[in-house]
């Protein structure tokens, strides 16, 4: 085995041991520089096993055997192929680009030792979930970056509203990751095995059986619970509503958590899973379904958000909803291609928000923001790169990946392929709004500090760092700032691949055989190679864009974004009052939130009540520990009366025991 393959997870993993164990006394400058050391090398790690594998070198093998049960092994093993190297790149990468940016953003901050030791545990355990080779090494590492998302979204924990959005996160995945371990019960239960090589080779015998005491076909409920544990992590509908609270975390994890790395987990598995999935229309129209409604009705929040972390939250919400799509439809190159230039770019865009948040004092209400490319026009340019990539202009990274999706769709033959069609659509249009809409409000128009009715730390709800001020005073006028080059460098760097990445990669992971042998389509789903006989090379797919309807759309939502909040600012007030009903609705987030609490939340209080009342208070409490007191005091009671003190009592009652007895003999005896 390459010793390399041991380096890429376990180098972040001592960095955040000595972060975490013995951060007071290496200081803050002793934590930083391990921790970013050992993401660094797991980078050049990962470059060189990419390398290796882009040469034929691949592995597929056991580290360690756990435990032996009959037939049934538990091991940690790992499996090293193009869909590995990929997701090992994206991850490194993006991490490494967020520990630099936190030196800068949390400099002052009282738990700097704490939190870089989360983030590279955090990467440890992502790298352990995408290296895996079993399903119970990819429940460990899917397990193992939900209680790091815990931890990190919960960072400040004197916030009670941070306090509730990691609770609200860790109760959301709990539900999507019990339909993930039922799904992985049933692939044990009829496969005999864990191991993805020995289940994919039993696929056929999967696809014959049926659920137990039904008709249904057992690889359609197996498919369906796995990727309900997909809805949990990668943030579908309707087990969405975790991640915009989680803006409640410092940005950095905003970035390496739910846009690049932990989302993404979700797109990664149903890929990693793929022999099984293309075995299972039923599934893959599910799947289609929940992806549209997501990529859809997601977009629609955006618009409405004042918080700039939270647009952002929303457009990767939708985005998601666009690589699910693309899995529904058996592209399954395209959603990965998908995940990794939205991994950039959309690090880029909350990075960019949060050295924006610095910038204005930790204020993150657009409405009190304007006019900043001339106070920081290094976030400014980047920003626009990053909001030009999101919306799919021609040529940019978000562009070859987000139209091959509409592609694919548009090529599938599936029966929800229609609404999918319609949704990714009209979503361009809403993509584009939203965000040009945040970009021209925070960079743009005239500036709006002076209007902030508060100080941002006690108005605004959602404050990123409400204790911490990077030492810059919140009361009377203030002038936004540029922010250090630890802030900066990382955006810039981003910005690269933001532009470049998809026009270089989409030829070989999506069209040549770069997830040859490692991604299975079956042939009756025929989008990905319907799309590939339109497609003529990345120069000639992105000057044919200009004359498509993405295009027009895309860039009619600028425009319409550009006439609402640079022209015309009464537009959106007046539309706001003509729909009000809508806005509404919006606004309370479709009232998921409210349905959960009352149907779920309230479903799980009151049985909680009755458990408390019957099962403790009547039957434990009353039954079996006071009732049991209570019967032997009754007993106690009555036998007392026989305990006289006088022999000749005790010898008239011995003398009655025996008379019973011999009578009890002699009816038995005759």
């Amino acid at each position: 085995m390459n010793p390399l393959y041991l380096i890429v997870p376990f180098a972040p993993l001592v960095g955040c041991i000595l972060a975490g164990f013995f951060g007071k006394q290496i200081g803050r400058a002793g934590a930083h520089t391990v921790t970013i050391a050992g993401v660094a090398i797991s980078l050049i790690a990962s470059i060189m096993v990419f390398m290796d594998v882009m040469e034929g070198n691949t592995f597929n093998g056991t580290l360690y055997e756990w435990a032996v049960i009959g037939s049934l092994k538990f091991e940690v093993g790992f499996l090293i192929d193009t869909l590995t190297a990929t997701m090992m790149l994206v991850v490194t990468s993006v991490s490494l680009m967020v520990h630099i940016y936190t030196i800068g953003y949390m400099h002052e901050d009282e738990g700097y030792q704490r939190f870089f030791a989360y983030i590279s545990l955090f990467t440890f355990s992502m790298l352990m979930l995408v290296m895996s080779n079993n399903f119970l090494q990819l429940f460990f590492g899917w397990e193992a970056v939900g209680l790091v998302s815990y931890l990190l979204i919960g960072f400040w924990y004197t916030k009670p509203t941070a306090v509730h959005a990691n609770l609200k996160a860790f109760l959301v995945n709990r539900v999507g990751d019990f339909g993930f371990i039922l799904g992985i019960g049933l692939v044990l239960a009829y496969a005999g095995s864990m191991n993805y090589t020995e289940v994919f080779a039993k696929a056929d015998v999967l696809a014959a059986a049926t659920f137990p005491g039904t008709d249904w076909p057992l690889l359609a409920v197996a498919c369906i619970c796995l990727f309900i544990g997909a809805m949990g992590k990668s943030a579908q509908f309707p087990l969405h509503v975790w991640l915009p609270d989680s803006m409640e975390g410092p940005t950095p994890i905003s970035a390496l958590i739910h846009a690049a790395t932990m989302v993404t987990a979700g797109i990664f598995m149903v890929s990693r899973m793929s022999p099984l999935f293309e075995l299972s229309d039923i599934a893959l129209n599910f799947i289609l379904v929940i992806g549209s409604i997501t990529a859809l009705f997601m977009g629609f929040l955006g618009i409405i958000q004042n918080d700039i972390k939270r647009v952002v939250a929303y457009s990767t919400l939708s985005q998601l909803g666009y690589m699910t799509v693309a899995l529904g439809v058996s592209a399954y190159p395209i959603a990965i291609f998908h995940l990794m230039t939205h991994a950039f770019f959309k690090a880029l865009l909350f990075l960019g928000a949060g050295s924006v948040i610095m910038g204005m004092h930790h204020n993150q209400d657009m409405r009190y923001m304007g006019g900043l490319w001339k106070h920081m026009p290094i976030t400014w340019i980047t920003s626009l790169i990053g909001s030009l990539a999101l919306i799919g202009t021609p040529f940019f990274a978000g562009f070859y990946s987000k139209d091959s999706i509409i592609e694919a769709v548009h090529a599938s033959n599936l029966s929800a392929s229609g609404f999918a069609n319609f949704a990714v659509i009209a979503g361009v249009f809403i993509t584009a709004f939203y965000s040009f809409r945040m970009y021209f409000l925070v960079f743009h128009g005239k500036e709006r500090y002076d209007q902030m009715p508060h100080d941002p730390h006690h108005d605004n709800a959602h404050d990123d760092h409400a204790h911490d001020d990077h030492g810059h005073g919140h009361h009377g006028p203030f002038k936004p700032h540029e922010s250090p080059w630890v802030v900066t460098l990382p955006l810039i760097l981003l910005a690269i691949p933001s532009v470049i990445i998809g026009y270089i990669a989409i030829e070989p992971m999506v069209f040549g055989e770069f997830f040859k042998g490692v991604i299975t389509i079956a042939p009756q789903h025929t989008a990905l190679a319907t799309f590939a006989e339109e497609f003529h090379g990345a120069a000639a797919m992105g000057m044919h864009a200009f004359s498509t309807l993405p295009f027009w759309l895309a860039l009619g939502g600028v425009v319409a974004a550009a006439v609402c909040y640079l022209f015309v600012p009464a537009i959106p007030a007046a539309f706001m009052k003509f729909l009000k009903p809508i806005h509404t609705l919006l606004d309370n987030k479709y009232y998921m939130d409210k349905f959960n609490e009352v149907v779920f939340a309230g479903g799980a209080r009151g049985l909680g009540q009755l458990l408390w009342q019957v099962g403790d208070r009547i039957l434990i409490d009353g039954l079996l520990v006071n009732g049991s007191a209570r019967l032997v005091g009754m007993v106690s009671g009555l036998v007392r009366f026989a305990q006289s003190g006088f022999i000749y009592h005790y010898a008239f009652a011995m003398i009655l025991g025996v008379l019973a007895m011999v009578i009890a003999f002699v009816s038995l005896k005759y």
